[in-house]
């Protein structure tokens, strides 16, 4: 066929999920250690007659020429995805080489050669303090060497959405797409995160001192935030091969068997380049759904395994006859990390450590306020995070952004020391750091509403069960600010957020 070929938009939804999902498997193969090398780009060749710019003129004429509603809807996220091809076709070469590179990289460590992503994986588990600061500081030292190659995949990357989009600025292009306000929802974001200050202040200096001990230093630096969250000191506790038993009953008490789930398939095992971030990815929802974890042992395992359990449900969850727009396909990821926090949430009742720990009731309060540190820290982090992409985005044509105010902004939130040059690997496409923040306030939401429909057994309930089971039927199909009318919230409400960061 030739590369200037025009499908009808239901020729190309059709085509477009084979692509995703060649893609998709590609990304799963490299990104949990079965390949070393990416082989992207030839995917991306392969199906080169989806992205081009007249197959891209004829989906936005058809978008124009629909009604409202669903149809109008879906021709948009199928344009919208169109326009991101045509990038990613000019893109993977440079995007697959930057990959590969770092793949490639290693560091010496007490002479031991190590993978990046090994020695990350490694700082989680660490025990001596200033190993793992000799370790991050190599590590972060190695990653930063990149930085040329990732500002200019960025930069390179940018002007091409702007070409093609037609918006040159980045932060109306994400606004329009994720239609909200990202400076409204900063707003919002940063009266939460003052108005949970003291609290968080407290509970940094009492978990500081448990789990970093006294040879820290006062501000201590983001090396250590692996193993905090690993909150390794209780890893004796939260035991890395019990993991799979407890998240699996965890999710069953609300009705889901990831057992007997045919269209999720786990992925737990742990090579030297998996990635250590957990993740799900839907290669064709319902049908074909990856869960992958790497456990390293400590409550995270847990965290992340309930996490990723809650993306795996809701994509297993979709309804097989929704169009494959609305089953895979979304204007940001704001719905499904929704699904993802509030199964997550279920680490912070004490009863839950009770229960499966055999905690006394002290220790199980004690061990869930960890995990309400935590969950602050993160907010708190992107919540920075986001106030910085805003600003470097916002003089990014003038001057092509910079560190500036990343190091400060992210100190000053959370405590911990972050380096300025470690912005460009910190930097998610599409200002995923608010489709996050925006999960954040639902699923706060989402849980004040089950606790005030079903009580405070409602995560070990089946009837929450079959309510997330209609809302993940839905798939991709409705907004997160949707979901929030239906529990009764205005979107911006951070009232049960404020109550889950203990503020």
């Amino acid at each position: 066929m030739s590369v200037t070929a025009v499908r009808t938009p239901a020729e190309y939804e059709s085509q477009l999920r084979r692509y995703l999902y060649d893609r998709s498997e590609e990304g799963r193969a490299v990104r949990v250690g079965e390949k070393e090398v990416s082989e992207r780009a030839e995917i991306v060749a392969r199906y080169r007659d989806l992205f081009s710019r007249e197959q891209l003129g004829a989906l936005r004429a058809a978008e124009e020429n629909a009604s409202a509603g669903d149809e109008r809807e879906r021709l948009y996220r199928l344009r919208k995805t169109c326009e991101a091809g045509v990038v990613s076709a000019e893109m993977a070469e440079r995007e697959d080489a930057l990959e590969n590179a770092v793949l490639a990289a290693r560091i010496d460590f007490k002479g031991e050669e190590l993978p990046i992503r090994s020695a990350q994986a490694k700082l989680a588990v660490l025990a001596e303090y200033r190993e793992r600061e000799d370790l991050g500081e190599v590590t972060a030292d190695r990653s930063a060497e990149f930085n040329d190659e990732r500002l200019e995949v960025l930069r390179t990357g940018e002007e091409l959405e702007a070409e093609v989009s037609g918006e040159p600025d980045m932060v109306a292009r994400n606004e329009e797409e994720k239609g909200v306000s990202l400076r409204e929802l900063e707003a919002a974001l940063a009266q939460a995160s003052e108005r949970s200050t003291a609290a968080y202040v407290l509970l940094r200096d009492r978990w500081f001192e448990r789990l970093l001990g006294p040879e820290r230093e006062h501000v201590p630096s983001s090396y250590h935030v692996a193993y905090l969250r690993r909150l390794s000191p209780l890893a004796s506790t939260y035991t890395k091969d019990r993991a799979v038993e407890v998240c699996i009953d965890t999710v069953k008490r609300l009705g889901f068997d990831l057992e007997s789930e045919p269209n999720i398939r786990l992925d737990l095992d742990d090579r030297p380049q998996k990635s250590p971030r957990a993740c799900v990815i839907p290669s064709d929802p319902p049908s074909v759904v990856h869960l992958i974890t790497r456990a390293q042992g400590g409550l995270h395992d847990y965290q992340a395994f309930l996490h990723e359990a809650g993306h795996a449900l809701h994509y297993a969850g979709c309804d097989p006859e929704l169009p494959y727009t609305f089953r895979n396909i979304s204007r940001d990821h704001a719905l499904t990390e929704i699904y993802s926090y509030i199964l997550e949430a279920i680490t912070r009742e004490p009863e839950w450590h009770a229960h499966y720990f055999g905690l006394s009731d002290e220790e199980a309060v004690r061990n869930a306020e960890a995990t309400t540190f935590l969950e602050a820290l993160l907010f708190r982090r992107y919540t920075a995070k986001l106030r910085f992409e805003l600003d470097y985005w916002a003089r990014f044509n003038e001057n092509g952004g910079g560190p500036e105010g990343y190091e400060e902004r992210l100190t000053e939130a959370t405590g911990i020391r972050y380096r300025a040059d470690a912005y460009l690997a910190d930097m998610d496409g599409g200002f995923y750091s608010a489709d996050y923040l925006r999960a954040w306030i639902r699923s706060a939401q989402l849980r004040a509403y089950l606790v005030r429909e079903l009580g405070e057994n409602w995560w070990r309930s089946a009837e929450t069960g079959e309510r997330l089971r209609a809302l993940f039927a839905e798939g991709t199909r409705p907004s997160s600010e949707e979901i929030a009318s239906r529990l009764g919230y205005q979107p911006l409400d951070i009232g049960p957020l404020l109550h889950e960061l203990g503020a």
